[in-house]
């Protein structure tokens, strides 16, 4: 079976049904996905606290069952939701109904299988899931590295870049700080440097990242 899966990819399995779990972890290890599989939402909860390797994981979704003894997959949802975790899920269910589907997908899931459904259609919902996370985990690095690169700047480089990102000129920003045109020059070119950015529209957007607004 030919599917855009990488080795990196992992999926888990939230379901309090043993065969269920099984099926669907056969199913998902055949095509060379890292499956994990949980029969409830405290046991998935519990994995999730546990220290996070040193060499973080690659990108993963959630397969999870609507109805479950103890935490259901909506009130899963929204513990996740409220801790941060940015997890694609796919919701699998043998009771579903137009109310639940929308209160899910209003709440982020990328879509919601009745049972019994095809593999394929299973297959296709986690394709978009792992692609959704690839897609933040990126952007993430990518904040990540913004930040690291902002933490190299001294007091004085935020301060020209604060103004910058307001849109004052040198003169401007050498009046502000009660400093020479010349130093300004220094400072920005300098903060350029650091923030390895190519031009002033790159380094607002990095900034805009970083929560810093344009003519604030």
């Amino acid at each position: 079976m030919n599917t855009p899966f990488s080795a990196t990819d992992r999926v888990f399995i939230v379901d309090d049904d043993l065969s269920m779990r099984e099926a669907l972890t056969s199913l998902l290890r055949s095509t060379g996905l890292r499956v994990q599989a949980f029969a409830s939402a405290a046991e998935f909860l519990a994995h999730l606290a546990q220290p996070a390797p040193a060499t973080p994981d690659g990108p993963a979704c959630l397969v999870l069952d609507v109805r479950m003894p103890g935490m259901s997959g909506l009130e899963l949802q929204r513990e996740l939701s409220e801790r941060g975790a940015r997890l694609p899920i796919v919701f699998i269910t043998g009771h579903g109904d137009i109310p639940m589907t929308v209160r899910a997908m209003r709440a982020g899931a990328v879509e919601f299988l009745p049972k019994p459904f095809r593999d394929q259609e299973l297959l296709e919902a986690i394709g978009l899931s792992l692609a959704q996370a690839r897609t933040a985990q990126q952007e993430e690095n990518a904040l990540r590295g913004v930040r690291a690169r902002f933490d190299t700047l001294t007091p004085r480089e935020r301060e020209v870049l604060a103004l910058m990102v307001q849109g004052l000129r040198n003169k401007l920003t050498a009046d502000r700080l009660g400093i020479s045109e010349v130093t300004v020059k220094v400072h920005r070119h300098n903060v350029m440097e650091k923030m390895q950015a190519k031009s002033l529209p790159e380094l607002v957007g990095m900034c805009e990242r970083l929560g810093m607004r344009a003519g604030a």
